[in-house]
């Protein structure tokens, strides 16, 4: 795809469905795009897919075939899908899991060229909502981003599945999507390129607005909810602000500096075990130091990354010893030719990352209890 020079762009799932019970009434969102179902799933919640999903489609005179995804989403993994669905008879392809099952269905679908319901089991990231997957090698490194001509037909937010994950994935997507009001405001001040290489639109910031506002409303008690296994009203706005307003505003106003310095970040080894959604926490604190932004608005980000329990600081994250060369490494890393730093309104050199990285830290440090 080549990046347009004015043509601006929204893009979204057909049909974002949220609410408890989605699983045992999948059929009646699905029947409409087919009604032979190759079903994608999770090891951890196959039995009740079968059961629940299994009798709602069963019992809408249609049919489904239930398979195990093998843990790492390859080229491989998606061609013994592909066989599979083939052999099956299937019109329909059904993703039940976390982001690399997710993004196996709709890798299978896109080759296969069938519909894709994406049913995400932890609200950890925005990419059940996106026209991507990113797949990796047989030994776990990065292999490629497909870029997907269309995103998932229907994304279904079970609340209930959702609320009942670790809440360390909960908050993960909380911060996660706390950088993308930001990153969509860089990127429209810079005329740059949102995921589909289009200019960002003004629907898209205002989406992405309308999720920092959720969050700000919102994201506090729904931890505190989810903390205790239960399911609100602030729950399932967070949710929606997490999966759908964070992923159509990513998608539609673009990525800056948060991504590009979580980018670099993958690298550092001791923050291996770190969610994607804390990285970018992390990354969003260096950006707005980059941009100088007001104090105020800083605040208010570091009270709520805090209230939700997220890592504030480099330690939190997992980094045992600040080593300037690894970091000056991640500068450079973030700064790379193609990736989303270049969205930023105003150049950036690693120097000026590497400054801001350290300085941001130097203030979380000093909001930590």
């Amino acid at each position: 795809m080549t990046s347009a020079k004015y043509v601006k762009s929204v893009t979204s799932p057909k049909k974002f469905i949220i609410g408890q019970g989605l699983l045992a009434s999948i059929n009646d969102y699905m029947k409409t795009f087919g009604d032979s179902a190759y079903v994608i799933c999770d090891e951890f919640i196959l039995e009740r897919a079968k059961e629940e999903a299994g009798k709602s489609i069963k019992n809408g005179s249609n049919k489904a075939i239930f398979e195990k995804f093998n843990y790492q989403i390859t080229k491989q993994e998606i061609e013994r899908h592909r066989d599979l669905s083939r052999k099956a008879g299937a019109n329909i392809i059904v993703g039940i899991g976390g982001g690399k099952t997710l993004d196996t269905a709709k890798a299978t679908a896109y080759y296969e060229k069938l519909p894709v319901v994406i049913f995400p089991t932890i609200a950890s990231t925005d990419a059940p909502c996106t026209a991507l997957a990113v797949i990796y090698k047989e030994d776990g490194s990065f292999d490629e981003y497909l870029f997907l001509p269309s995103n998932p037909d229907i994304v279904l937010a079970d609340t209930g599945i959702l609320a009942a994950a670790p809440s360390r994935f909960f908050a993960a997507g909380i911060g996660d999507a706390l950088a993308t009001y930001f990153e969509a405001r860089a990127c429209y001040r810079s005329f740059g390129d949102n995921l589909v290489l289009m200019k960002p639109s003004a629907t898209g910031l205002g989406i992405a607005r309308l999720c920092y506002e959720s969050l700000l409303k919102n994201a506090v008690e729904a931890k505190i909810a989810v903390d205790n296994h239960v399911v609100t009203r602030a729950v399932e706005e967070t949710i929606e602000a997490t999966i759908y307003l964070s992923g159509v505003g990513a998608e539609s106003g673009g990525l800056a500096a948060a991504h590009a310095i979580h980018n670099g970040m993958t690298a550092v080894e001791s923050l291996h075990k770190a969610q994607h959604g804390e990285k970018v926490t992390f990354g969003l604190l260096a950006q707005l130091v980059l941009e100088n932004a007001p104090r105020e608005e800083l605040e208010t980000v570091i009270h709520l990354i805090k209230a939700v329990n997220l890592p504030l600081t480099l330690k939190d994250l997992g980094m045992e010893k600040f080593e300037e060369k690894e970091w000056r490494q991640v500068a450079i890393d973030a700064c790379a030719e193609g990736d989303t730093m270049g969205n930023m309104p105003f150049p950036v050199s690693p120097d000026d990352v590497y400054q801001a990285i350290v300085t941001a830290n130097a203030i979380a440090e000093s909001y930590h209890d």
